[in-house]
């Protein structure tokens, strides 16, 4: 087996907005708006919705810190290159998002590729324009 380092560290990007910030008020909401983003954008493609919070709990000592209140993963990969087999460990690429009793708490990994962290950061911060969201 091989190991190496790709990217020294990977930064995380969070993103909490109150949920007096946007129109929408559930975890399912949310994730049902991020989905639609990913299937508009003709970069990426959606793969699947993970439940964190109930996987977690259905394990024997599942804990889930105080205060979230659900937990999923949007599961998605931005396809434009595959410049080596090792790429594949970095993809696909998610956003989780938590939801809390006052704001929804998304977060993903810093992807090597510039242009595909501008549009998760584009989707994660669209949440407070309530037109687009409303649309």
């Amino acid at each position: 087996m091989k190991r190496s380092i790709s990217h020294e560290k990977l930064a995380i990007c969070t993103v909490e907005i109150a949920k007096d910030e946007t129109s929408l008020q559930s975890l399912d909401a949310v994730v049902d708006y991020l989905r639609r983003r990913v299937e508009a954008e003709p970069l990426a493609r959606f793969i699947a919705v993970y439940d964190h919070y109930a996987h977690t709990l259905s394990l024997p000592g599942g804990a889930v810190a105080e205060g979230i209140l659900g937990a999923k993963n949007l599961v998605f990969c931005f396809g434009i290159t595959l410049p080596s087999p090792e790429a594949m460990a970095l993809r696909p690429r998610s956003i989780g998002v938590c939801e809390l009793a006052d704001r929804f708490v998304l977060s993903f990994t810093e992807a090597p590729m510039p242009v595909a962290n501008l549009v998760m950061e584009k989707w994660a911060t669209s949440l407070c324009e309530r037109e687009a969201v409303e649309a």
